[in-house]
């Protein structure tokens, strides 16, 4: 079988129908050609992703506000990080 075989067999596709208004469709179409996605299925696939990381993204930097506060990175703290990476060197 060859790569490519087993690259689809692992990654099946559901399909799934959306409904939009004229205005959207178009603006759709429009990204679809000006982004230079091969579909718009492509397209869509695009956005979802890009909607997934921005979750992970955001719940990074929820997690960063939470900890509480870090260290103050003044001079020292980099003079001490010079150092330190000197060092290890």
């Amino acid at each position: 079988m060859t790569k490519f075989a087993n690259i689809v067999s692992l990654n099946p596709m559901t399909t799934m129908n959306v409904s939009l208004p004229d205005e959207l469709k178009v603006f759709v179409d429009e990204r679809v050609i000006h982004d230079g996605y091969g579909s718009t299925s492509e397209y869509v696939r695009d956005l979802i992703r890009r909607d997934r990381e921005r979750g992970h993204l955001r719940d990074l930097v929820l997690e960063g506000a939470n900890s509480g506060p870090g260290v103050v990175a003044d001079t020292a703290f980099f003079d001490a990080l010079r150092q330190r990476i000197s060092s290890e060197a």
